[in-house]
């Protein structure tokens, strides 16, 4: 019993806190790493199936097996008991050919199936169309996208104005909607931005509004010299961003869609590759770097920004998931990709040791960044904290 003084936990608030983290991050987060994860092994197992490989098993998730079928090629699928990841077993995969040696002499029917028999293009192929499928998926998702919503385009609409620039001297403030620009009808932001830029030190005409007023501003914007082609350009500078919350979507053509997610999923990889040489240099904190919770955060707070928000950052999950996995990191694809490589080059696999020692150290290096980046994420999102607060 409960005495008198002592104050019985509030377990309902806590059930139903807990309820509702799982509903809004939770499930969006294993809805979303599912299927990519069924997408990234999809491209193997495809690739293997094309190239007569016997994949012996398809899991989703780790551990033990929850519920699983056999198709007619003999292949296991199943849910594990660990949803965060997955596999795609073939035939003969694991198994040393080197030499000739085998712990099993295999048939000529078991060989034809093999995995590690293949010709070294086949593997690298089956290897590759893990991380490919995932860009792939990318631009289907992002072209199906903006053929049914249509692409977001900010208007020609001011978000912020940075101090002691031009915008700001002009008298421009935030929430103003710029409607003409040196005589010229605008519309997009990015219009905006081309005339700006082609008019360094040339004052503008302005025609703003400001909620219902519409007034006449002069701006002059700033000269800034950029290296262009190995030349140096001068271009001008309002020193401005476009408002977030004046958007207006663009749909298109089939054709046209597909153009855009395409452009869409070429600008998303390269600026993942850029952010990761800035964290490598220093010139971005690491603290940026986000793991599991970071990622069930965001899929939480997309899914209850809309289905769009959601499946944009599907897509942009994709790029991620498939860039990683082409890290030249031993137990990762790019790892095996990189062995296939030096196997080319010397004519003969990898010798077996090297190939061992380098996984262990590949998986060594896979664990503590996963340590690294759950820890700050625990770090980032005040978890401990959040703990607490539910236990006091």
């Amino acid at each position: 019993m409960w005495g008198a003084g002592r104050k019985k936990p509030d377990t309902p608030k806590m059930d139903c806190v807990t309820l509702e983290m799982i509903i809004d991050y939770v499930i969006p987060f294993l809805v979303v790493l599912t299927i990519l994860v069924f997408v990234h092994e999809m491209g193997h197992f495809l690739v293997a199936r094309y190239n007569n490989v016997r994949v012996e098993v398809f899991s989703i998730g780790f551990g033990k097996e929850l519920f699983g079928f056999n198709d007619t090629h003999g292949t296991r699928w199943k849910f594990g008991a660990i949803p965060l990841g997955g596999y795609v077993k073939m035939f003969g995969e694991g198994e040393s050919v080197d030499d000739g040696e085998e712990e099993r002499q295999l048939t000529d029917e078991e060989k034809a199936v093999s995995f590690h028999h293949k010709r070294l293009g086949q593997r690298a192929a089956i290897v590759f169309a893990g991380p490919l499928a995932n860009f792939v998926f990318a631009v289907v998702v992002l072209s199906g996208l903006y053929y049914v919503s249509g692409a977001p385009n900010p208007l020609a609409a001011i978000g912020t104005v940075q101090a002691s620039s031009a915008a700001e001297k002009a008298g421009i403030n935030a929430g103003d909607r710029v409607i003409m620009i040196a005589g010229q009808e605008v519309k997009w932001f990015e219009d905006l931005r081309q005339i700006v830029m082609a008019n360094p030190g040339v004052p503008l005409s302005m025609e703003i509004l400001r909620g219902d007023t519409q007034m006449t501003l002069v701006a002059t914007p700033n000269a800034h010299v950029i290296q262009e082609n190995g030349l140096e350009k001068e271009i001008g500078l309002l020193g401005v961003t476009p408002n977030p919350e004046m958007i207006e979507f663009e749909k298109s053509d089939f054709f046209g869609s597909v153009v855009m997610g395409s452009e869409k999923t070429y600008a998303l990889t390269v600026n993942i590759l850029s952010s990761v040489g800035m964290m490598i240099t220093g010139a971005v904190s690491r603290e940026d770097l986000g793991g599991p919770l970071r990622i069930a955060q965001i899929s939480g707070q997309m899914a209850q920004g809309g289905m769009a928000n959601l499946v944009f950052f599907l897509a942009a999950l994709s790029i991620n998931l498939g860039l990683i996995n082409l890290f030249p990191i031993p137990m990762l694809d790019g790892g095996h990709l990189l062995f296939y490589f030096f196997e080319a080059i010397i004519g003969r696999p990898i010798n077996e040791k090297a190939q061992e020692y380098s996984f262990r150290f590949g998986l060594i290096l896979v664990l503590l960044l996963m340590v690294f980046v759950t820890w700050n994420d625990i770090i980032q999102l005040k978890v401990f904290e959040y703990l607490k607060n539910l236990v006091s």
